[in-house]
């Protein structure tokens, strides 16, 4: 019995040519070192978002004398409840699996933004306060105003996206709930923490029955009441079942800091290389389309900013300044943008004298139209390329200065337990863990990087 003829609908839908984007997505995902890469960034994502949840000394939920309470929501932060508040939102849009993606991501930025603005709306507050008062410095409003504009953008993101006017409404009635319900009851957890406390009620009987994390230990738990309680040194322990990768030399345990640095190196590379490509593509595209004296002048000003070390200002930012990561995150992006725009520059040069560029002229098409909306998006392949190699490029940056004792005090980091480990010779693991850590994301990086430009090549497609 043969089979009847295929459809003319679906016959044309099984040859329908998939997009640039799409095919490249393909390739991307067929290479083992691809899969490899994304997967251990897919791992890193989830244990940055969920870090409070797999390490934290408070309990989820406990009941004492005093009733059911749930100290870790008391103590949760504005960080915590934006990047779990976000993955939420980001899970949900992943449902609507007829809705397309560009629309999805435009109102996952949306709603980020709004979640992002409702949280931070006290603080900024009280730092715009403090500026008046003359109590900030100027530098740290400057990085206040960059993280307002930043967040200016996810919203423009949505904005300008696709979507109908009813489902651009649909987002903004949820962001307005959601902010709403973040901004109704502000985020203020305790400014000193005593997580002996939780120890001392469990041994006295205070408590009838609790929920805690996996990993029952935060970042800053130092156990400074181990020695009084049980007779025992907290510091540099040896792996144990209670800790899995030992303590450092201040009693912390070595997994919990290392679940909680995912945040920094994630965060330093991800924001750090976004204000350098951002930089890169507005300079290199100005560059490579008016071409003559904004060239000229373009590329010198790529010379200046390619002579200044990078590692020696963020040394003398780190002594008049202070230790402050976002301060951080601004230099590396101020002064990581040669790459981009170098390479924007070239493709730019090429496009200009296209035909639908030239079209896009005589209809009289605004400029940022023409730069951002026609070229930029048959110009950007490299840049993505890049983008990755910066990625871990900035990683590696943050990890140099906290093994030099320049990084942040407070935070975890990875290059902070590798300077511990050079106090420590007996805790082989605080070199062997945060070193592999760093060598398995910055590998990472360089796998999807490689991966991408083969798959973004049109030479390579067969």
């Amino acid at each position: 019995m043969t089979e009847p003829p295929p459809s003319p609908e679906r016959s044309a839908t099984a040859a329908a040519p998939r997009s640039l984007m799409g095919a490249a997505a393909l390739r991307l995902l067929g290479g083992w070192g691809a899969r490899v890469g994304l997967a251990w960034i897919g791992l890193l994502v989830l244990m940055a978002v969920f870090a409070p949840v797999l390490a934290s000394s408070h309990p989820f939920v406990w009941k004492t004398a005093q009733g059911v309470s749930s100290p870790w929501l008391r103590h949760l932060t504005v960080t915590d409840a934006v990047l779990l508040g976000s993955f939420g939102v980001a899970a949900v849009l992943l449902l609507f699996r007829r809705v397309a993606l560009g629309r999805r991501v435009a109102a996952w930025a949306f709603l980020t933004g709004a979640l992002t603005a409702a949280a931070t709306l006290e603080s900024a507050a009280a730092l715009w306060r403090d500026r008046v008062a003359g109590e900030v410095p100027l530098v740290l409003l400057m990085v206040g105003v960059l993280l307002v504009a930043v967040l200016g953008g996810m919203v423009l993101i949505a904005a300008s996206s696709s979507a109908r006017w009813g489902g651009k409404a649909a987002v903004g009635l949820a962001a307005l709930v959601l902010a709403s319900g973040l901004a109704a009851a502000p985020i203020d957890p305790p400014v000193s923490v005593v997580y002996s406390a939780y120890r001392e009620a469990t041994a006295a009987g205070q408590v009838q029955w609790q929920v805690r994390a996996p990993l029952a230990h935060s970042p800053g738990d130092y156990q400074r009441d181990a020695m009084s309680a049980t007779g025992r040194d907290a510091r540099l322990q040896k792996p144990s079942l209670a800790h899995p990768l030992g303590t450092d030399e201040s009693g912390a345990d070595v997994l919990s800091r290392m679940i909680h640095a995912t945040r920094i190196a994630l965060a330093i590379g991800l924001i750090a290389t976004g204000i350098a490509v951002a930089i890169g593509v507005v300079v290199g595209g100005l560059m490579g389309y008016f071409a003559g004296v904004v060239d000229l002048l373009g590329m010198r000003l790529v010379e200046v900013f390619s002579a200044i070390p990078v590692i020696f200002l963020l040394i003398m930012i780190v002594a008049f300044y202070g230790r402050n990561l976002y301060l951080m995150m601004v230099i590396l992006g101020a002064t990581g943008w040669v790459g981009y725009a170098t390479f924007i520059r070239a493709e730019f040069l090429k496009l200009r004298k296209m035909d639908y560029v030239q079209a896009a002229h005589a209809c009289g098409a605004p400029l940022w139209s023409i730069l951002f909306r026609h070229m930029l998006p048959n110009g950007i392949t490299p840049v993505l390329v890049l983008a990755s190699f910066g990625i871990a490029s900035a990683i590696l940056t943050e990890s140099t200065l906290s093994f030099l004792g320049l990084g942040l005090v407070e935070e975890p980091s990875w290059g902070q337990l590798l300077n511990q480990a050079r106090r420590a010779g007996g805790q082989w693991g605080l070199t062997l863990f945060p070193g592999l850590a760093i060598f398995l994301t910055v590998f990472a990086y360089n796998l999807v990087g490689e991966a991408m430009r083969d798959a973004l090549d049109p030479k390579g497609e067969g």
